[in-house]
C-alpha cells in the first residue's frame, strides 16, 4: 500500500486470503499491484520505473525457482537497486513427507509433477518407494499421460511393487536440470521451517535468499513481519491433501468457498483438487448444500 511500491505476482496468487485482505481487494482500495507471467516481467518494470521500489512475490515449487534465481542474478549483473522478491518459494520433497508421516494419511501412491521432476529429476523422489513402500510415477500433462500414468500406478499396486517410475522420459531426465538445480543453489538456502495453510509448520520446505543476495530480499529491504495466519477453522485443505476426505465432502466447499471466494489454498490455483472438482466434477451443489442442511438439522 505504499506509494513508492509495485507489488509483481501471478495471477494466481491475487485472490489468495491475507491477513487483512487478498491482494485483489488490495488493488482494489488503491495499491499499485500488477499481475505479471515472469519474474523477468517485474525486473522490466523495475528498469523503467528507476524511481520506485518494484517487488515480486515469488511463489511456487521447484518450478518456478530458477526463473526467479536467473532473475535476481539478472538484477546484479544490471546493477538494478529497486527490485527485490517477497520470496515464499517451497519445496517439494519435505512436503510429501510431511504427508506421509501423517498418521491420518490414506494415500496409496503418487503421480509426481512432470513441472516439479523436470528441475529435480527422479532421484528426490525415491524415498517415496524405498522408506515409505509407496508406488510413485513421474507424470506427463496431458490426458494420455495421466492415463498411462494412472495405468502404471496400479499396475504396481497390483504386482505389490514400490518403485520410481517415469513416464514423463520424453522432458525429465534422471539427473534433472542441473542448470537450473546450479541457479537454485547459488540464489537460495533452506529455511529451518515454513508455514503451510492446511499443513502447519513443515522443517526445510521452503527457502530464502542467500545473505551474498541481501539487497535483493524483500523482507529485509523492508523489515516484513513473520505474521502467521491461521487457517479458517471450516477450511479442510490439509484433510483433502492427506486423502482423509473428498473435496466436495469439505464442509464450505462450493459454498462460502469457491473460485471466486477461496478460502483455501486448493480452491485459489485452477490446479487445486477443490477448483477442478468445483469447476470438472459434475457436483450438483444444490443438492450437496441441501444434504449438508438436513446432517446438521438432524
Amino acid at each position: 500500500e505504499r506509494p513508492d511500491v509495485i507489488f509483481t505476482t501471478f495471477g494466481d496468487a491475487m485472490r489468495v486470503p491475507g491477513s487483512r485482505k487478498s491482494l485483489l481487494q488490495a488493488k482494489a482500495e488503491g495499491a499499485d499491484i500488477r499481475m505479471v507471467y515472469s519474474p523477468m516481467d517485474a525486473l522490466a518494470l523495475a528498469r523503467r520505473h528507476p524511481d520506485r521500489q518494484v517487488i515480486f512475490f515469488a511463489l511456487g515449487f521447484e518450478t518456478t525457482m530458477p526463473s526467479t534465481a536467473l532473475t535476481v542474478l539478472q538484477a546484479e549483473r544490471e546493477g538494478i537497486d529497486n527490485f527485490s522478491l517477497f520470496c515464499n518459494h517451497i519445496t517439494t520433497v519435505p512436503t510429501i513427507k510431511a504427508i506421509l508421516d501423517s498418521p491420518d494419511m490414506q494415500i496409496d501412491g503418487f503421480l509426481a509433477p512432470g513441472h516439479v521432476s523436470m528441475v529435480v529429476g527422479e532421484r528426490p523422489f525415491r524415498f517415496v518407494a524405498e522408506d515409505y513402500g509407496k508406488p510413485i510415477v513421474i507424470t506427463g500433462f496431458e490426458p494420455l499421460d495421466i492415463l498411462h500414468s494412472l495405468w502404471m500406478l496400479l499396475k504396481q499396486l497390483a504386482e505389490g511393487r514400490c518403485e520410481v517410475e517415469n513416464q514423463y522420459a520424453r522432458v525429465v531426465r534422471p539427473e534433472g536440470n542441473r542448470a537450473g538445480l546450479e541457479a537454485i543453489s547459488k540464489v537460495f538456502e533452506l529455511r529451518e521451517f515454513f508455514e503451510w495453510r492446511g499443513l502447519g509448520s513443515i522443517d526445510h520446505s521452503g527457502v530464502r535468499i542467500r545473505d551474498a543476495y541481501a539487497r535483493f530480499d524483500a523482507e529485509r529491504k523492508f523489515a516484513v513481519p513473520n505474521i502467521r495466519i491461521a487457517d479458517p477453522k471450516s477450511c479442510q485443505c490439509g484433510e483433502v491433501l492427506k486423502g482423509v476426505i473428498k473435496p466436495w465432502e469439505c464442509k464450505v466447499f462450493g459454498t462460502a468457498c469457491t473460485p471466486e471466494t477461496p478460502m483455501g489454498a486448493l480452491m485459489v490455483s485452477s490446479e487445486g483438487a477443490c477448483a477442478a472438482y468445483y469447476n470438472f466434477g459434475n457436483i450438483d451443489l444444490n443438492r450437496l448444500v441441501a444434504e449438508r442442511e438436513a446432517a446438521h438439522e438432524a
